[in-house]
């Protein structure tokens, strides 16, 4: 019997523990309302960061092919004839900028994509026209974002296309968790040398309205975890502690009935 109240005494206060009161969690989007018809979509166009790869090809009117391919990027022949791997794009430097064959150095880094294409297009027909009504086409080569924290897988992901929103993100992650907070999401972004962080709330409808819904390249996404977590993590410590105690006392009883 005595044995019975002290497991009970052990017990007890861990079925306490674990009935405190559940905070509620909210859900994605769980403040927002039919806004069918309403609303206009705005995606802003990415800017060019430092370390982005570049993929550039120029074109012309020209019927010629070698006359375009002067000023693309060619895979090379090595002496016994192999063929070697193309070179995969312009890599914007610590500077800022990118080489770029036969024409020069241009400054890539805070423009767009348009606004460089319109750059190399004006040093391809001034003050000399090397090409006639040459097109240049930029991709963005490595667009990736890292999310990291409560989601049920953390790393980075890379981006197929040039457009990413931060619930895209967040899938791709896998979703956040039943500890993650759905309303207090960070963006780490930097722009100019200079670190942003904005908090967003993904059940508030005025989630479409932050600088920070759609993502930018190299953006970090963290999901923070709730005061749950940290309350479960308290409860497992508290767990262990009694299951070995219990185990101590059992091997103790068990031992005083098998000598007494």
């Amino acid at each position: 019997m005595k044995f019975i109240r002290t497991v009970v005494l052990l017990v007890l206060p861990l079925y306490l523990i674990s009935c405190g009161t559940q905070q509620k969690i909210p859900n994605y989007l769980e403040n927002i309302t039919d806004t069918t018809g309403t609303g206009e979509v705005i995606v802003p166009e990415l800017r060019i960061q430092k370390n982005d790869l570049l993929s550039i090809q120029i074109y012309s009117a020209s019927t010629l092919p070698e006359v375009d391919e002067l000023y693309n990027l060619r895979s090379t022949t090595t002496a016994g004839g192999a063929q070697q791997a193309p070179v995969s794009g312009f890599l914007v430097d610590a500077k800022g900028n990118i080489e770029y064959p036969r024409l020069g150095t241009f400054h890539a880094e805070g423009l767009t994509k348009d606004e460089l294409a319109a750059e190399i297009k004006k040093r391809l027909t001034e003050p000399v026209e090397l090409l006639r009504d040459p097109t240049v086409i930029i991709r963005f080569q490595n667009l990736k974002v890292t999310v990291v924290g409560e989601v049920a897988t953390q790393g980075v992901m890379s981006i197929p296309g040039e457009k990413v929103t931060i619930l895209e993100a967040v899938g791709l992650a896998g979703g956040i968790n039943e500890y993650g907070l759905k309303n207090s999401v960070k963006v780490v972004r930097e722009i100019d040398g200079k670190r942003q962080i904005g908090i967003i709330d993904l059940s508030s409808d005025s989630l479409f309205y932050s600088p920070f819904y759609n993502l930018m390249q190299n953006d970090v996404v963290m999901v923070p975890p709730s005061k749950r977590k940290a309350k479960k993590a308290e409860q497992d410590i508290v767990l262990q502690r009694v299951s070995f105690g219990l185990s101590v006392i059992t091997a103790i009883a068990l031992l005083y009935n098998i000598f007494q």
